[in-house]
């Protein structure tokens, strides 16, 4: 299978995750007292996250774009996906080139994948854009530093509910290799 194809399956695969099963499901903190967030785990971002390592940063950007203004269009959000989405895919290239050792024309034909990088570098590499993402979006909802408290909460607990929900898409949905004696 050609490598846009298969990251074209892989965008229509997160983005039916993300609208139909993930935009449905409310995870409250606690027991929901005087009006904490609900948190909505956001893993459409793992599609930018997962192009090729050779993609380049206007297409990036582009697919960023895109990426972010499909979820927009399903969830009524006047293009805050499409913002935070942007950001992480023109600081993707950087992020990467910080973490491996190679220069990333040495990766050809490959992907950020935990295959590729390693459990640590890929959580690193996720966690970092994951958590710059949901600081974005989430000040351009709320708009206001007036709660820090409120917007700092909501931050961390929905990127480290993200950051679970990727590392379950990444088992139940990326071929492991058999260890080798």
């Amino acid at each position: 299978m050609s490598i846009p194809l298969r990251n074209f399956i892989r965008f229509c695969f997160i983005v039916l995750i993300q609208v139909l099963i993930l935009n449905k499901i409310t995870l409250r903190w606690w027991s929901q007292p005087a009006g904490f967030p609900v948190f909505i785990p956001y893993i459409y971002p793992l599609f930018i996250l997962l192009l090729p390592f050779e993609t380049p940063v206007w297409g990036l950007l582009i697919l960023g774009f895109f990426t972010g203004l499909t979820i927009d269009s399903f969830m009524n959000s006047a293009g805050m996906h499409a913002c935070a989405t942007v950001l992480i895919a023109y600081l993707r290239t950087n992020v990467l080139n910080a973490l491996l050792p190679k220069n990333l024309s040495e990766y050809a034909s490959q992907s950020p994948s935990v295959k590729n990088m390693g459990w640590v570098p890929f959580l690193v590499y996720s966690s970092f854009l994951v958590v710059l993402h949901h600081s974005v979006f989430f000040a351009v909802e709320l708009w206001s530093v007036s709660n820090i408290a409120y917007l700092l909460l909501k931050i961390l607990a929905s990127s480290a509910t993200t950051i679970l929900f990727i590392v379950a898409y990444l088992l139940l949905f990326t071929r492991q290799t058999a260890l080798k004696n």
